[in-house]
């Protein structure tokens, strides 16, 4: 009971992602006035507050209850995007996008060491996909009542989003609670609070990095973040006004065709792709992102029907989420140090966020220097990267020993070749 009322706490608090993101670059731009490079910048430093959120936000989810960091976290984003229907500057609306990220993304891995807490290990890729999908029809309902509310014309025309994001993240945060009230961790978890060590904010790093796993599961978390997620808000809304000439509302139908493939997929593809290993899909995922590129790039050649190739875009781009999500946030908590799972979880949503920040800006300056060619190629090189980097993935938990310690009666430790362990076999 305590998982749905997460993911149903997780899917009304996406209500303001679908509200706001899609809309705020031509809002910025060019409903206030304040210019492309003001909005890409808005778009930046929502990610940036993502990067300073999110790995401090882990590392106090392994430390203390993460259903109080959730809860203060999206309090904190509620009050900073409620604050945007007060705003009259540019500084002052970055300023508000950039507590929004703060907030949004600080929940992130509070609410990912909820489900590892709470789920025994058999189910957790189950509740991930749930989550995810609750997470997508917040982000639909969003974008979709917001595609008709939304007024780019008025000064005042996107306070409607806000103050939808707003309440969602208040709802939200007051089902969490509700829901943490006397919760204790799941037997079967393979998580021992009386074990964390946050340690230091570096320690993760080191982790990361000395492990082979870790570092090209670090890659594709980067390059798959780039090749779309980091172009939702800003990137992709930009092409198609500046270059396919789509409107508003085929950007918001876009974004909500995208959530509601995910909603009609994702219980099927959970099934379907049970048994297979993290590694296999996540090749699959980075394999989709290229064909979801390769129709983009088509889109300028076809602008009769550019608007629906954009559409369709985001609707292949869906297919590859049913197994992002799912997949790579149990694959990440396996492969954590012991004790550091939300840290290793925030610290990967940090690596994610850093180099996402930069997708706005870069698209800004190639979309505005009618460079639409170079756009497109160089998300279908990141693309094409990400499906490497899981393919090497592959063959490094391939060949992964799996050492066992026993301990003879004279009291002399050895080692010896063993099945992978449950934890193990989750990331596989």
């Amino acid at each position: 009971m305590r998982a749905k009322l997460l993911i149903l706490a997780s899917s009304i608090g996406m209500l303001g992602w679908g509200a706001v993101l899609p809309y705020q670059y031509a809002y910025a731009a060019d409903t206030r006035g304040w210019g492309a490079l003001a909005a890409a910048a808005a778009s930046s430093l929502f990610s940036v507050g993502a990067l300073v959120a999110a790995p401090f936000a882990g590392r106090l989810s392994d430390r203390f209850d993460p259903v109080r960091v959730a809860v203060l976290a999206q309090l904190l984003g509620a009050a900073g995007v409620g604050a945007l229907v007060l705003v009259d500057t540019p500084a002052t609306f970055l300023l508000g996008m950039f507590v929004f990220g703060l907030g949004l993304s600080a929940a992130m891995p509070a609410k990912q060491v909820i489900v590892l807490r709470w789920v025994g290990m058999h189910d957790r890729r189950k509740v991930f996909a749930y989550k995810f999908t609750g997470e997508s029809i917040g982000m639909a309902i969003g974008a979709y009542v917001a595609g008709h509310l939304v007024d780019l014309a008025r000064a005042d025309g996107l306070d409607v989003g806000f103050v939808t994001a707003a309440l969602g993240f208040v709802l939200s945060s007051a089902i969490i609670w509700s829901a943490g009230l006397g919760a204790t961790t799941h037997p079967d978890s393979g998580l021992d609070s009386s074990t964390a060590n946050p340690g230091r904010p570096l320690d993760a790093l080191r982790a990361i990095g000395s492990s082979p796993a870790l570092r090209w599961t670090a890659v594709i978390t980067v390059t798959l973040a780039l090749g779309f997620y980091a172009q939702f808000e800003a990137g992709l809304p930009a092409y198609a006004i500046t270059v396919l000439d789509v409107d508003s509302a085929a950007i918001g139908t876009a974004a909500a065709v995208n959530a509601i493939i995910i909603v009609l997929l994702q219980v099927v593809v959970v099934r379907l792709t049970a048994r297979r290993s993290a590694p296999a899909l996540l090749m699959a995922v980075g394999s989709i992102w290229v064909l979801a590129w390769l129709i983009l790039s088509a889109a300028q050649f076809r602008p009769q029907i550019a608007a629906a190739l954009f559409i369709t875009t985001f609707g292949v781009f869906a297919v590859g989420e049913t197994m992002y999500s799912p997949v790579l946030n149990p694959l990440t908590a396996a492969l954590a140090p012991q004790g550091m799972v939300g840290q290793t979880l925030g610290t990967f949503a940090a690596l994610q966020t850093t180099f996402s920040a930069i997708g706005p800006l870069v698209a800004g300056a190639l979309l505005g220097a009618g460079l639409a060619g170079s756009f497109l190629a160089l998300h279908l090189g990141i693309s094409v990267v990400a499906v490497y980097a899981a393919w090497r993935l592959r063959r490094v938990m391939a060949a992964r020993p799996a050492p066992v310690q026993t301990s003879s009666s004279t009291g002399v430790s050895s080692s010896r070749p063993a099945r992978p362990t449950e934890r193990e076999s989750v990331a596989a």
